[in-house]
């Protein structure tokens, strides 16, 4: 095949590059131009410029918000993250019937956040749901959730670790299965016991997989949305409110098309700065395992 210059395989790539373009940049443009006005129904923007970034940060519930997801975000990922590599390791290890078990495993990312809410909401219903009824008869404390602001928080972090559970196993597992098993049987030769096999051998390698599957996790829960709305809608008295569901009520219950699209790029730059964190963590991880 001739060489080709960059010029003669342009149009190409076009097709991509407009669709880029017209998907992503210029709605970014345009919400990025409305965070900076005061907007709303039959009132022509006005430019305020950086107040809208001021008064959501100044503003009591955006702070609420934004600890809110802070703290589900934290706990449901490493959860997340802890249970992944504990099934990783143990459908490694040769498991009985691990096909039936793997498809028990990737079945909840297959349901729809909304028919898991759903299913949720009656397992768990605080006077008749089959999961308190058996906490109940267990003498176990109960998921007051329709009143109780934490036990609301522990169930929205519960659903999310289920309904995700499924994306860090995958990555995780897939990692796992990449190592070579001659590591392995030269560390039990050199005498290391199973657990200086993992320390040594698997963390290590695991490494990179563990930073990608934390960045895609957190950038992703970090705009939790459905299972908030859906379960509590942001209730008790907004006590379970993420920024996500704060950003939907400044739109469509209070008109604020400013100061939403400020929380959007609030959001945005938030993930931004974390993307960045994780990425120079992988990539120092790569250049440590380079060496």
């Amino acid at each position: 095949m001739p060489n080709r210059r960059p010029r003669d395989l342009l149009p190409l790539v076009a097709p991509v590059h407009v669709l880029i373009l017209g998907v992503i940049v210029l709605p970014s443009v345009y919400v990025l131009w409305l965070s900076l006005t005061a907007s709303s129904f039959g009132k022509a923007p006005v430019f305020v410029w950086l107040d809208n970034y001021a008064r959501i940060l100044a503003d009591p519930a955006f702070r609420s918000a934004l600890w809110n997801t802070i703290v589900i975000v934290v706990a449901a990922v490493h959860v997340e993250l802890l249970l992944g590599l504990l099934l990783a390791l143990l459908f490694a290890s040769g498991l009985p019937l691990r096909r039936l078990l793997l498809v028990c495993t990737l079945a909840p990312y297959a349901v729809s956040e909304v028919v898991a809410v759903v299913a949720w909401r009656y397992l768990f219903d605080p006077d008749a749901g089959p999961v308190t009824q058996a906490l109940h008869a267990l003498g176990l404390p109960v998921l007051d959730w329709s009143f109780e602001p934490l036990h609301a928080m522990m169930l929205i972090a519960l659903l999310t670790i289920w309904l995700h559970l499924p994306f860090t196993f995958v990555i995780l597992y897939a990692a796992r299965l990449a190592i070579p098993a001659e590591l392995y049987e030269a560390a039990k030769i050199d005498g290391a016991r199973p657990f200086q096999a993992f320390r040594r051998v698997t963390l290590p390698l695991l490494g990179p997989a563990i930073v990608v599957a934390l960045l895609f996790r957190y950038i992703f829960a970090f705009r939790i949305f459905s299972e908030v709305w859906l379960l509590t809608g942001g209730g008790p008295a907004r006590t379970t409110e993420v920024v996500a569901v704060y950003l939907y009520r400044e739109a469509f219950s209070y008109n604020a098309f400013g100061t939403a699209a400020a929380t959007a790029w609030i959001m945005v730059l938030a993930s931004l700065v974390l993307a960045l964190g994780y990425v120079a963590l992988l990539r120092r991880q790569v250049d440590v395992d380079a060496h």
